[in-house]
């Protein structure tokens, strides 16, 4: 049996189901708890867990199969597949389905993923937490329009092989400041203003529109989202299923925990879900 251990040091996401009954605190599932896809952010979970953690809960309950979707990959990049059999988290393994992923491997003429990511593993975690009886589709997928495409083929496969699928999509927003080479407004309290505000805002819009190519120009163009390929993914596969708009459940960035100081770099993060 393969097996993938985790390689993320522990400061990265939660250790123990505690620190996750945590980022829940006073958060209210919608009703139904039926969402078939979702965006999370990938940062460490000191800055972005309790966001992470609201789009994983709200997945349904009723799943066989999670695919997690990460990104960090460029335009024209094959789809990457984990190949192992099982991957380690700190709440227990999680079973790869060999099954759904050996034809999408066919179909999507992808490759396997042999790198070290955080944008899947950091989001483990919590598919283990709150779907503890699914199994894994671990992917990438790059930042072009094919993204799309595969997301909406995954609907398809899953559903001829009778599959319950959801999708957890691994994607930071803007990354502004002096530590990403990207300030266009400066730096202190009108520069997060203008990020969250107006950069990332308008990504989130593009999304809630269900607009992939508006998408894919925001990212390119705003430098608005880390692993678009992955939003992709999971905007094409709620297309497939006939959800065409994503609701926002919550922003932050990473100024959430800087006790009031505005640093010179910070991220945006977004949970949604379809």
């Amino acid at each position: 049996m393969k097996f993938r251990k985790t390689l993320l040091p522990a400061g990265w996401y939660p250790q123990n189901s505690v620190e996750i009954d945590g980022f829940l605190s006073g958060f209210r599932l919608k009703e139904g708890k039926n969402c078939i896809s979702a965006i999370a952010p990938h940062a460490g979970w000191y800055y972005s867990g309790k966001i992470a953690a609201k789009a994983a809960a709200q997945l349904a309950d009723e799943i066989d199969t999670v695919a997690v979707i990460g990104g960090h990959l460029p335009k024209g990049y094959p789809a990457l597949f984990a190949m192992e059999d099982e991957v380690q988290t700190p709440l227990g393994n999680i079973s790869i389905d060999k099954e759904l992923r050996d034809i999408l491997l066919k179909k999507f003429n992808a490759m396997e993923d042999s790198y070290f990511d955080n944008t899947v593993e950091v989001l483990l975690p919590m598919v283990r937490y709150f779907l503890p009886n699914a199994s894994l589709l671990w992917m990438r997928l790059p930042s072009d329009m094919t993204s799309f495409d595969a997301g909406k083929a995954l609907f398809e496969t899953a559903k001829n092989y009778n599959r319950k699928i959801a999708v957890l999509a691994s994607a930071d927003l803007t990354h502004y400041g002096k530590n990403y080479s990207f300030s266009p407004r400066g730096l202190g309290k009108e520069a997060l203003n203008w990020m969250s505000e107006i950069n990332d805002r308008h990504f989130i819009e593009a999304v809630e529109a269900g607009d992939p190519a508006l998408v894919l120009e925001r990212s390119e163009k705003d430098l608005s989202c880390c692993s678009a390929g992955a939003v992709l993914g999971a905007m094409g596969f709620a297309s497939a299923a006939g959800l065409e708009k994503a609701n926002l459940l919550e922003y932050g960035t990473s100024t959430d925990k800087a006790d009031g100081e505005i640093p010179d770099s910070f991220v945006g993060y977004a949970a949604m879900v379809w």
